[in-house]
């Protein structure tokens, strides 16, 4: 859901690095970072994600294999603290959805490679 990553650690991949990012809609921009949680390659990724002061979730993306080819990517995002967890809603919820189908765009243009 980064609208722009700034940086990545250099002990990037290792649990407990980040990357720093903006998140936001328009002009409106939160500048904060993720912390990989774990990674158990190529089937799973679990980040805390932080954009305060709206909040942090714990984001898992899950992917498993298709028969026939390709990748079926799933994205849960979970609000574990700050305003995100209290106002915990359908209507957020839905938001939350929405924001990220279009990480996974983002992403599947990203594999699909240039071109596609």
């Amino acid at each position: 859901g980064a609208k722009r990553v700034r940086g990545v650690d250099d002990t990037w991949p290792e649990p407990g690095s980040q990357f720093h990012h903006e998140v936001g809609v328009g002009p409106l921009t939160i500048k904060d970072s993720s912390t990989l949680v774990s990674m158990d390659p190529p089937r799973q990724v679990v980040l805390e994600v932080r954009a305060w002061p709206a909040g942090k979730a714990r984001v898992t993306i899950t992917m498993t294999p298709r028969a026939g080819g390709g990748t079926e990517v799933l994205m849960e995002e979970v609000p574990t603290g700050g305003p995100a967890r209290t106002i915990d809603s359908w209507p957020l919820r839905r938001v939350t959805m929405l924001r990220n189908m279009e990480s996974l765009k983002r992403l599947r243009r990203i594999a699909d490679g240039p071109g596609s």
